[in-house]
C-alpha cells in the first residue's frame, strides 16, 4: 500500500513506460487471435488494462469519467493512444483530488473496504499481472518482447549474451 503520492508516481512512471513497451510490441494481425477459447485475445486484454485505468479509481471516488464498456482493440496506434489518454487522466486526476493523508481513508470497492493507498497499489499490479498475461500470448504468436525488469530474451542475444534457461 502507498503511503505518500509521491511513492505511487515513482513506481507508476515506470509501470507506465513497461506496459507502453509491451503496446508497443504488439502487430494489428495478432490483436483478435486467440490460442484457446479459454484465453483472451491481445487486443481484450490490452483494452482490460485501460479500462480498469478508469473504472477502478471511479469506484474508488475519484472524478474520473467511466462508461462500463468491453474494449476490444483492432489497432495497436488506437491501443497507444488510449492508454496514454487513459494515464494521463488518472495521473492528472490523482493529482488534483487525492493527497497523502487520504491515503489511508477507506472506501467501499467491489463489495469491501479498501484504503485509497491499496487501490493506487492495486492500478499497478493489476496492470502488471495482465501485462504478463499478455507476454505469454505475444510469445505464443511468435512476436518479439521487449525487456521489463532486465533485457528479454532477444535482448541479451542482442547484446551477445545467452538468455537464462
Amino acid at each position: 500500500m502507498f503511503r505518500q503520492l509521491s511513492d505511487f508516481f515513482d513506481v507508476w512512471k515506470h509501470e507506465r513506460e513497461a506496459t507502453a513497451k509491451v503496446f508497443s510490441a504488439l502487430t494489428d494481425n495478432v490483436l483478435k487471435e486467440k490460442k484457446n477459447h479459454n484465453l483472451r485475445s491481445l487486443g481484450r486484454l490490452a483494452g482490460h488494462i485501460i479500462e480498469t485505468l478508469r473504472e477502478m479509481p471511479s469506484r474508488a471516488g475519484l472524478n474520473i469519467e467511466y462508461h462500463d464498456e468491453v474494449l476490444r482493440y483492432n489497432n495497436v496506434k488506437d491501443i497507444l493512444t488510449n492508454y496514454k489518454q487513459a494515464c494521463d487522466e488518472l495521473e492528472s486526476a490523482i493529482s488534483a483530488h487525492w493527497n497523502d493523508s487520504m491515503l489511508t481513508k477507506e472506501v467501499e470497492l467491489y463489495g469491501e473496504k479498501w484504503k485509497i493507498g491499496q487501490v493506487l497499489f492495486t492500478i499497478i499490479t493489476h496492470q502488471a499481472h495482465h501485462r504478463a498475461q499478455m507476454t505469454v500470448l505475444m510469445r505464443l504468436v511468435g512476436l518479439t518482447l521487449p525487456g521489463i525488469y532486465g533485457p528479454s530474451k532477444e535482448e541479451w542475444a542482442a547484446i551477445g549474451m545467452p538468455a537464462m534457461e
